[in-house]
């Protein structure tokens, strides 16, 4: 085992502030981080095709996509565990049936099911992106997807909670939850990073905000959980930080002793 450490990263609320932007002071933390000899990954949510600018930007060649059913190092696909096909046709129906639009996300894009839905329009343009699904309902069919979203309100995703075992269901916002492979987690993409990489948990870092950090949080040797972050997520984390628009990231890695 090296003693090389690694930093994982999620995006949305942790790298990126609330306008999307990335401050300027967690960019030149990441550098630093790099020119010490530590490993920086990111860990999010969003498909690949959904980061790439930022992947460039911070010269970051290691993700955790997907919640962790898509992982990648150096350009090699470390995991790739796409949802139960059967399970997700069962999805399609049921969700038909209450009104719940999907989107289905592969490797390289995503489809809607539906031809337009104000909750898809409201809830893609929260993230800033230039990504947008287009429609086609038959996609899922033709290839693996690693994970849908579901758009529904409230606390609706739990009759779906009850009806799909195979699949998990995390909110990411108001009209819209993750669904993914039951048991599947950032902190199971990232295991199979540190395999690779022959580094122990205790020199894992991870900074998260949302529900879908918590298992990573909790998981590493090192989490910190960001200022604006949820409850759950400070809850899980061993620190908590600034927010991420008051250089939460930079005042997290001092918090830690990565950065001086």
């Amino acid at each position: 085992m090296t003693s090389t450490k690694i930093i994982f990263f999620d995006i949305d609320g942790t790298l990126l502030d609330h306008d999307k932007k990335l401050p300027t002071s967690t960019k030149k933390a990441i550098e630093a981080l790099k020119m010490d000899g530590h490993e920086v990954a990111i860990a999010t949510g969003r498909a690949p095709f959904m980061f790439e600018d930022l992947r460039r930007e911070l010269n970051i060649d290691t993700f955790v996509s997907y919640n962790g059913q898509y992982v990648e190092h150096k350009g090699e696909v470390v995991v790739s565990n796409p949802l139960n096909y059967e399970s997700l046709k069962q999805l399609t129906e049921v969700a038909a049936t209450r009104n719940h639009p999907l989107v289905y996300m592969g490797q390289g894009e995503m489809k809607a099911n539906v031809e337009e839905h104000e909750n898809i329009v409201e809830s893609f343009n929260s993230l800033k992106i230039k990504s947008f699904p287009t429609h086609d309902p038959e996609y899922f069919h033709m290839e693996k997807i690693y994970q849908t979203l579901l758009f529904c309100e409230g606390d609706e995703e739990t009759f779906y909670e009850k009806e799909f075992s195979d699949f998990d269901f995390i909110r990411w916002h108001p009209q819209s939850v993750d669904v993914i492979p039951a048991g599947g987690s950032k902190a199971k993409g990232i295991e199979q990073v540190i395999q690779i990489l022959s580094i122990k948990m205790e020199n894992v870092y991870a900074f998260g905000d949302g529900l879908n950090d918590i298992e990573m949080l909790s998981a590493v040797g090192h989490g910190v959980a960001m200022g604006n972050g949820c409850q759950e997520a400070k809850d899980a984390a061993a620190y908590t930080t600034k927010p991420v628009d008051q250089d939460g990231i930079l005042a997290g890695l001092e918090m830690v002793g990565l950065l001086k």
